[in-house]
Order: C-alpha cells, then structure tokens, then sequence
C-alpha cells in the first residue's frame, strides 16, 4: 500500500478557483444561496466553498468544507450546493466533494458574514 506523498512545503492547501470563467461569478452567486442551517449566513460567505474549478466545457467542481465534521448535514450540504448551481445556463455537469484539510476556521469567514454574526 503505497502512501499518497506529503504536500510540497509552501503548497497552498486551496487550489485556485476560476476565477476568469464566465461562469464563475454565477456559481459564487448559486453557492450564496445556501445556508447553513444552523447559521443565518450563506455557505460561501462563512468560507466553507474552499475552490470553485471550471473546465473548459463547463464542468463545475466545488471544493467545500464544513463548519463541523458533526455537523448534522453532511450528508446533505453537497446536495444542496449541486442543486443550486445545476440550473445554471451552461453549466454541464456538477460535481461535490467534501474536504476537511484545511480545517474550517472562523478567520475564513468574509467581513460581511462577521458583521452579520456579531464578531465585529
């Protein structure tokens, strides 16, 4: 059995989003309209979609995270987000997938989502 290798020192743990792809402010804006339904802010402002990757032929992978590995809808948090951005004009193809390195932390939240919870 062979193990996967270490990451590279200084290799960030987040991949880079498409950030250039038409579609990718829709997709941020798809993923806004999820919540966690046990905070008032959306998923994307509480820092939980680590990247959003789009190819070429308009494949949209999602690179997410919870708050909690206990978090009661684990199972059902991908779902929501494949379900949200499916409808998209273009979008081909949607594809989940739950990550917990790097562990989620509060300092990942945007300042909106901080103002709205009262941390600042």
């Amino acid at each position: 059995m062979t193990q996967s290798p270490e990451p590279l020192e200084g290799t960030p743990l987040i991949a880079p989003s498409s950030t250039e792809h038409p579609l990718y402010e829709p997709v941020v804006e798809a993923c806004r309209s999820v919540y966690d339904p046990e905070i008032p802010v959306n998923i994307y402002d509480l820092g939980l979609v680590y990247t959003i990757d789009i190819d070429a032929e308009n494949a949209v992978r999602v690179t997410m995270t919870l708050t909690a590995p206990g978090c009661p809808v684990a199972g059902e948090m991908p779902g929501w987000v494949a379900d949200a951005i499916e409808p998209l004009e273009g979008v081909k193809h949607v594809d989940v997938e739950l990550t917990w390195e790097p562990p989620w932390g509060m300092d990942m939240m945007s300042d909106e989502a901080r103002l709205e919870l009262g941390f600042m």
